[in-house]
Order: structure tokens, then C-alpha cells, then sequence
């Protein structure tokens, strides 16, 4: 078993045994993500040299005009796609191994959770976990310390105020906030 075989059942929604092969990938992946998240939080870094430590975490390219301000926490990387003009701001966590798609022209604020996976609820299988994936469309943006959850897909435009806790879609172009966060209105143009 290796991180592609990882990744095709991670993508495909299947659990992921506790005690399997596969979860033994994952945690080998995971300390590797922890070395690469520990040299960039580790010192101060030009932005260039951030993009490339965050295109070592990914596995894939960063575009030039996305912007990362640390600390970051990832604990797995392999899993998280970025498109054009994003900016991460300081002391976010993804938790990706579910996977974590963010569109174009993206605001993430302090401190946001985003969490792909959940476990077992059974106490036998607390240790499998449920893997879904948190789709971000294009022009939104996240407030401060709100919190994604596994299986969220947040439409383009839309705004997530800060604090909130998202627990489903949320619709293109309105204004979520609470938690859990409910739509309040629609974004103004």
C-alpha cells in the first residue's frame, strides 16, 4: 500500500480502518507533514520560500499569487488543492485527508479549522475514520476562527462569518453565521 492507493479510497469516501494498511500510510504521511509544517513555522520565510514549503506539504504546485501567512497546521497536506490569488492567514489547521479544494480569489481568516474526516461512532470502530471532503468555490470568504466540518461545500461569494461553525452547504453568494451556521442573508453587490 502506498500514498496513491491512500489517496483513491480517501477520495472515494471509503473508511479507513484503524487498524489497516492503509491507516499506516496515513500516519506516515502525517510525520511528514509535521516536518514540513515544523520548518515553516519554525523561523521567518520571504513569501516565495513559504509557497515552496507549502508546495513540498501539498505535492503539487502553489501558484505564485497565493498567500500564506504562518504558523500553519496540516496534518496530512497530500490532500488539499489551491487555486489563484488565495490568501491563508496566520494559524489555520487543515485537517485534509479527505481532501480540501479552494477556489480562486479566496479570503481565509485567523485561526480556521477545516475538518475532513470523522471518526467511528461505534466505541469498537472509534478508531476508523469517515473521510468527506470540503469544497470551497470561488470569492469567499472565511471569517476568523470559524470551523469547517467534513462535507461542506461552500458556494461561490459567499461570505462564513467569523466564530461560525458550518455543518452543511452553504449556498452561493449569502452570508452564513453561529454555530451551528444558518444563512442570514445574501451578499450585497
Amino acid at each position: 500500500m502506498d500514498l496513491d492507493d491512500l489517496l483513491n479510497e480517501l477520495n472515494s469516501g471509503r473508511t479507513i480502518k484503524g487498524d489497516s494498511p492503509l491507516h499506516e500510510v496515513m500516519h506516515r504521511t502525517s510525520q511528514e507533514a509535521m516536518r514540513i509544517t515544523g520548518e515553516l513555522n519554525g523561523g521567518y520565510h520571504e513569501p516565495a520560500e513559504v509557497r515552496a514549503l507549502l508546495s513540498r506539504l501539498i505535492g503539487k504546485p502553489v501558484d505564485e499569487t497565493v498567500t500564506m501567512f504562518p504558523p500553519f497546521s496540516s496534518d496530512f497536506g497530500r490532500n488539499i488543492t489551491l487555486g489563484k490569488r488565495i490568501f491563508i492567514n496566520a494559524g489555520c489547521k487543515f485537517q485534509d485527508q479527505g481532501g480540501i479544494t479552494i477556489g480562486d480569489d479566496c479570503l481565509i481568516g485567523h485561526n480556521v479549522v477545516i475538518a475532513t474526516l470523522n471518526h467511528d461512532l461505534a466505541p469498537s470502530h472509534r478508531a476508523d475514520m469517515h473521510p468527506a471532503p470540503v469544497m470551497i468555490g470561488r470569492n469567499v470568504w472565511i471569517g476568523a476562527n470559524a470551523t469547517i466540518l467534513a462535507g461542506v461545500t461552500i458556494g461561490d461569494d459567499a461570505v462564513v462569518a467569523a466564530a461560525s461553525v458550518v455543518t452543511k452547504d452553504v449556498p452561493a453568494g449569502s452570508i452564513v453565521v453561529g454555530s451551528p451556521a444558518r444563512v442570514v442573508r445574501s451578499v450585497p453587490e
